[in-house]
């Protein structure tokens, strides 16, 4: 499914106070999709370089930090709260029906997606971002 060049499925997503986003309502701008939750170390140590990042493209690239919220081991109560704590200011999406992590087949965490503006695939990578991988897969999308 990340066939790049391919449309990026859709899905919803719900932010914190519960109001409904579908990833096709982000047209317009490269996406930056980034799949979490809070027990995952890995995804703990990359979100200080989405936060830079966000703070610095955050009006060219949408940032879809989307918490894979199973309603057991992660809560948004969970999840919003440890974004809260970090002091995090990029946009945070729960995915509680968890259409958007069965829509990408995400079995590990982190995961995160970089979709043109159009909602096509660019790059994908499972695993931890390094700053300077964050930054390629920007400079892909801003080269589009």
């Amino acid at each position: 499914t990340e066939a790049q060049g391919s449309l990026a499925p859709d899905f919803t997503v719900y932010d914190f106070d519960g109001i409904a986003h579908k990833l096709s309502d982000f047209r317009g701008k490269p996406v930056i999709l980034n799949f979490w939750a809070t027990w995952c170390g890995y995804c703990e140590a990359e979100m200080p370089d989405f936060e830079e990042k966000y703070q610095q493209y955050g009006d060219q690239i949408h940032f879809l930090m989307v918490d894979v919220t199973d309603g057991a081991q992660e809560t948004v109560e969970k999840a919003s709260a440890f974004v809260a704590d970090r002091g995090f200011t990029f946009p945070v999406y729960y995915d509680t029906e968890l259409q958007a992590a069965s829509a990408y087949n995400t079995s590990g965490l982190p995961t995160t997606y970089f979709l043109d503006a159009e909602g096509y695939f660019v790059a994908w990578q499972q695993g931890m971002l390094t700053a300077d991988t964050l930054q390629n897969g920007i400079d892909l999308l801003l080269a589009e």
